[in-house]
């Protein structure tokens, strides 16, 4: 079996922070948020990683991370670009907004060739997920049914004092694995507690804080990205005329279909480490000061890749 990959989506264009929020350094010695992620994981068995990004930032994101990394891992890099469409389709006019996670993960088709884990760029996720994930997709293989595996937070963990998020909610079966994943685009903290709104803010649904929640740590065998491949252009046919600015294909939607056609069974893996991301520009200072502890605690090196 291949050794297990990471794909790193950053190709978003950070528009709630304003700016390039993953080349932003937050660390003692200009680090950014990924450069973390990426020391634990290379800590956790993982050699070789694979950026998604956009064609417009490529030079800036090799200055400001992906050449540094490249002396301690195998670096590639993906191209995730609007008009990467199935034969027929185009760009509908006006859209700016990239098509979504998992046409992320099927830019980086051609440079996945075994079992692989898909983080966010901007997301912390402390050393635990990387080393239970590694440890799950080199120990799986895909049999009849794919053996996928996820890494679940509390919510608690994963909100921003600053504004709303987006997270995949999780239902679990008995057994561990995971039933649904609902993707729910604004979830926001309130003095009661945390609630989520679908219509913009005319209603509330409250949220228990040890709710489990994706945030984009997914480990998939090969096929995801067959299954992903194939289901693009009729998910395109069904979302292009309702939203044809801003409908996004999410991975979650897809796991959900694999899992209500029996074809997958998706592990839940946990971690109880406090997410960190720089979903707004305010999130940063937090962002600093949790690195900075971190570091003075001893769990990273101040010169991470010295």
């Amino acid at each position: 079996m291949n050794k297990p990959v990471l794909v790193v989506m950053a190709a978003g264009m950070g528009s709630r922070y304003g700016g390039m929020k993953q080349i932003d350094p937050v660390g003692p010695c200009g680090q950014v948020i990924v450069d973390y992620s990426l020391y634990d994981a290379r800590r956790a068995g993982f050699e070789t990683v694979i950026f998604v990004i956009k064609h417009e930032i490529e030079e800036a994101f090799k200055a400001a991370i992906g050449d540094r990394v490249s002396r301690v891992m195998d670096v590639k890099y993906a191209f995730q670009q609007l008009d990467e469409l199935p034969e027929g389709y185009t760009v509908p006019e006006g859209r700016v907004k990239p098509w979504g996670t998992c046409h992320a993960v099927l830019a980086a088709k051609p440079c996945i060739h075994g079992p692989f884990a898909v983080i966010n760029a901007d997301d912390y996720y402390g050393p635990e997920a990387f080393k239970v994930i590694y440890d799950h997709l080199s120990t799986h293989t895909d049999g009849e049914v794919y053996d996928y595996c996820m890494v679940s937070y509390l919510l608690k963990n994963t909100v921003s004092e600053n504004g709303s998020v987006a997270r995949g909610v999780c239902a679990l079966n008995e057994d561990g694995t995971l039933h649904s994943v609902t993707e729910r685009t604004r979830i926001e903290t309130y003095e009661g507690g945390i609630h989520y709104t679908e219509d913009g803010g005319g209603s509330w649904t409250d949220l228990p804080g040890e709710t489990p929640v994706s945030m984009n740590l997914w480990g998939f065998g090969e096929s995801f990205v067959k299954e992903a491949d194939r289901r693009f252009a009729r998910w395109l046919d069904e979302n292009l005329e309702k939203d044809p600015l801003k409908c996004e294909y999410f991975l979650p939607l897809v796991v959900s279909e694999l899992i209500g056609e029996k074809k997958a069974a998706v592990k839940v893996l946990r971690s109880t480490d406090k997410w960190y991301g720089v979903t707004y520009r305010e999130d940063k200072p937090v962002v600093v000061e949790a690195i900075a502890k971190k570091t003075a605690d001893g769990l990273y090196p101040e010169n991470l890749w010295a």
